[in-house]
């Protein structure tokens, strides 16, 4: 049910972050417009200028389209489902004070592909916080479309893509457009039902000349000829890169008895201006610029209308030149209305980025179900000698006992005690800082590994009283114990430090013995799996499938841990059984079944056959009992 709940919400969010995300990039100018609108509600319009809301207008179309995109692909689960409730947490109660103040009509996110009522908005997002927070809870429950090894490809691809729509879009016009003034429409139409007393979306359109003040609108849209409008919402800040080509269209216009009006929101000074710079002769209308910026995503652009429909539209980058306008437009193709395109850019977008990434996910998806076939053929093949070949330990943890002398006596009498009656098992001893090097003189490490209780999660630097893992490799050690759960408890490490730690003593070339376990409230409330599962997930597998392979695991229930209660042997098996389980999930049974699985709480002599002789449990990782020569002798001896 957990893992329905999680992925139910990861596909909601991803399905609306990549809706979001992509209006944005497709429509970026109109992104800009809207984050305008949001600055002058809140008395902030002119702090910034233009280019720098742009790029932010793209950024936050690649921040959330990419969200999307790795949220279904569950790509670096943990960060993307933190990143989204970030987002989230900033927009909710944004949209809350719209509904409230009502400062804009809508919040635009979606553009105009989708437009929401602002309580709409806020409701949405509510429940989308919802969900976000659900997925980052157990973010672990999300299944991959593809592999680690191969997400890298997903993220440059989709970052890639955005910008590259995003740059498109302002170059040319919107891929896709969602306005109501895109080809195709029937602007007479529209504004005769308007005129009737209908609701119509061209209640602001207008064109009136700048001379004398006189309503052209209906003269215009009733033209059953064509008519060029250059649409310049604002002449001031008006690319002027064209104005030779802009003088050409108007010069053609002219010759084949076309209209030709310039479309503006400025002023006649600043017409006037205009004119003085580019030596303009066509004439210029007032027309509304909220409504003149939302017909064309350019200043200026160029619209073509013929008995009041509109049949092209150009971006001022892609006007028509003189190879272009050869003939009367009757005989040209952009003379006649485009057929829709939509289905063409539809084929588009997924010929070059749902296709790629649909082929990338089969072939991992083909490979990892292979490499899932042969590792369980080798399972089955060898699994008896693989569950051999797994390694029995018995390790002590002195902790914070006896000093130099009373160690070094110690370790002396169980080496020589080991040299003269072999183990059955491989047996080492961790010791506190001062005893690493000391003891290691002297210990036969192929029957006695050495190893330390704890090492810093820094590599070196201003850390007083740390000791690194470089430092314990230098003493002699092999091992390292990491994750213990006084360390967790009272020194308050968590997962992200002992990650860090792990990844340093695998770099200085020891061996991890990592502990995990549940306490008593956990057990009573039967979580003591998803303990361990959450324990497992953030600090070793992260980790390759060749340096998990070097991680020894010892379960340590912390009720258990110096009460005298042990965990009945059974309790011991099932939960070491579900530990192999989660790895293998992880990693394969392959790997599942060559790990050692350490048992640690309060084991003695007198339990210890009993529970080293269930099939999962491959050793203990032994506390007070290991401070006796003959205590801990007696524990490894279980394994005779």
């Amino acid at each position: 049910m957990k893992k329905a709940i999680v992925n139910s919400c990861r596909l909601l969010l991803a399905v609306v972050f990549i809706l979001s995300g992509f209006v944005k990039a497709v429509d970026p100018l109109g992104t800009l417009y809207k984050m305008q609108d949001y600055l002058l509600a809140m008395n902030l319009g002119g702090w910034l200028p233009d280019m720098a809301i742009l790029a932010f207008a793209v950024a936050l179309a690649t921040l959330e389209f990419c969200l999307g995109i790795f949220m279904l692909f569950a790509i670096r689960r943990r960060l993307t489902s933190r990143a989204i409730v970030i987002v989230l947490t900033i927009m909710t109660p944004l949209t809350l004070w719209l509904a409230l103040a009502n400062p804009i009509d809508d919040c635009g996110c979606f553009g105009d592909a989708l437009v929401l009522t602002n309580w709409q908005t806020f409701l949405k997002n509510v429940i989308l916080l919802a969900a976000a927070i659900a997925v980052a809870r157990w973010p672990m429950e999300m299944f991959r479309f593809v592999s680690r090894s191969n997400q890298w490809i997903v993220i440059n691809y989709s970052v890639l893509f955005t910008l590259i729509i995003s740059g498109w879009s302002l170059y040319d016009r919107p891929q896709f457009d969602f306005r109501p003034y895109h080809i195709g429409t029937d602007l007479k139409a529209g504004w005769n039902s308007m005129m009737e007393g209908n609701e119509s979306p061209f209640a602001d359109f207008f064109i009136e000349r700048t001379d004398d003040g006189e309503d052209i609108t209906e003269q215009v849209l009733n033209d059953k000829g064509y008519t060029f409008l250059l649409i310049a919402p604002w002449l001031e800040k008006a690319d002027d890169s064209q104005l030779d080509l802009i003088n050409q269209i108007y010069e053609y216009a002219k010759e084949y008895d076309y209209q030709f009006y310039g479309l503006t929101a400025t002023g006649q000074d600043g017409i006037e201006q205009w004119r003085d710079m580019t030596g303009a002769e066509y004439p210029f209308c007032q027309t509304d610029g909220t409504v003149l910026k939302t017909i064309i995503r350019s200043n200026p652009g160029l619209l073509l209308l013929k008995d009041g429909i509109i049949i092209q539209k150009w971006s001022h980058n892609r006007l028509p030149d003189e190879y272009d306008l050869t003939e009367p437009l009757a005989q040209l193709k952009i003379g006649s209305l485009s057929v829709d395109a939509m289905p063409r850019r539809i084929a588009e977008i997924m010929l070059w980025f749902v296709l790629p990434l649909a082929l990338l996910t089969i072939t991992d998806r083909l490979w990892m179900w292979s490499k899932w076939i042969r590792r369980q053929h080798n399972s089955n093949t060898f699994i008896n000698k693989e569950t051999k070949m797994r390694k029995k330990i018995v390790a002590g943890n002195w902790k914070m006992n006896m000093n130099l002398q009373d160690g070094i006596a110690l370790a002396k009498e169980l080496n020589e005690t080991l040299k003269a009656e072999k183990p059955n098992c491989g047996v080492v001893i961790c010791t506190p800082f001062i005893h690493l090097a000391s003891i290691a003189q002297f210990l036969d490490q192929n029957i006695i590994g050495l190893g330390a209780e704890n090492c810093a999660d820094k590599e070196k630097g201003a850390f007083t009283g740390e000791v690194s893992a470089e430092m314990v490799k230098s003493t002699g050690a092999q091992y390292v114990i990491l994750g213990h759960s006084e360390r967790r408890e009272y020194y308050k490490e968590t997962p992200e430090i002992l990650k860090e730690k792990v990844l340093l003593a695998q770099k200085n070339d020891l061996k991890v013995i990592f502990c995990i376990g549940e306490s008593l409230a956990e057990r009573e409330a039967g979580k003591q799996n998803e303990v361990v599962k959450a324990e497992l997930e953030g600090s070793v597998f992260n980790l390759s499938e060749e340096d998990f392979r070097k991680i020894v695991i010892a379960y340590e229930p912390i009720w258990a841990i110096g009460t005298g209660k042990t965990a009945t042997a059974e309790q011991a098996e099932e939960i070491h059984a579900y530990i192999r389980s989660i790895i293998a999930e992880k990693y394969g049974q392959a790997v599942a079944d060559d790990t050692t699985i350490l048992y640690g709480g309060s084991c003695k002599a007198s339990n210890a056959p009993e529970l080293f002789a269930k099939p999962d449990i491959d050793g203990g990782l032994i506390g007070g009992a290991s401070l006796k020569a003959a205590d801990f002798k007696g524990i490894i001896d279980a394994f005779k």
